[in-house]
C-alpha cells in the first residue's frame, strides 16, 4: 500500500468521467486506488505493482494526460520531475521569466524540445515533468536544465541535435 497528494485540481483528471480514467490505471496496473477530493490517493496492490502505479498517479498530477502517464507501466519508461524554484529562486518575477523560456512563444519551446527529444513534456505550477524512453529523458533533462540556467535556444536545440546524431552511431 502506498499513499500520496496530488493537486485538488488534478483529482476529477485521475478520476474522470464516471470513475472510467481510474478503473483504465486500475486495470492496467493490477491495483486498487482510492481517490479522496482533497488529493489524497491511496494504492492497493502487489508493492512493484503499487511502485508503477505511484508513477503514473504522480505523472496525472503534474499535469499528464492519463494515456501518456500510463506510457509509464512500460519497461524503459520513466517520468522526471525537475522544480523551477531550484533554478530560480525565491523571485517571483525570474520564476516567470524562466518559465516564459521553457514554454515558448504560443508553447514552440516545448514542441520543439518534444520533438527533438520524443519525450511529453508538461510544465506545470512549479515543475517542468517530461516521459520518455530513459536516453530520451536523459537528453530533455540536459536541455530543460540548459533553458533554465540562461543558455539560448539555438545552442540547446543544437545541443539535442548533436546529441541524438552521437546517440545514432
Amino acid at each position: 500500500m502506498q499513499e500520496l497528494n496530488i493537486p485538488k485540481a488534478r483529482v476529477a483528471v485521475l478520476v474522470g468521467t464516471k470513475g472510467e480514467t481510474k478503473k483504465k490505471i486500475e486495470k492496467a496496473t493490477k491495483t486498487k486506488l482510492e481517490v479522496l477530493k482533497e488529493g489524497d490517493v491511496v494504492i492497493d496492490g502487489e508493492s512493484l505493482d503499487c511502485f508503477v502505479t505511484e508513477k503514473v498517479v504522480r505523472a496525472v498530477g503534474r499535469g499528464f494526460n492519463p494515456d501518456v502517464a500510463l506510457k509509464l507501466i512500460n519497461e524503459g519508461y520513466v517520468l522526471e520531475i525537475i522544480k523551477i524554484t531550484d533554478y530560480t529562486g525565491k523571485s517571483p518575477k525570474k520564476f516567470i521569466r524562466i518559465k516564459a523560456r521553457l514554454i515558448g512563444t504560443q508553447g514552440k519551446a516545448r514542441k520543439v524540445l518534444e520533438k527533438l527529444t520524443n519525450t511529453n513534456i508538461i510544465i506545470y505550477g512549479k515543475t517542468v515533468s517530461m516521459i520518455g524512453k530513459y536516453e530520451d529523458v536523459l537528453d530533455a533533462k540536459q536541455a530543460i536544465e540548459y533553458l533554465l540556467q540562461g543558455a539560448p535556444h539555438g545552442n540547446v536545440y543544437k545541443f539535442l541535435e548533436d546529441s541524438i546524431k552521437k546517440r545514432k552511431w
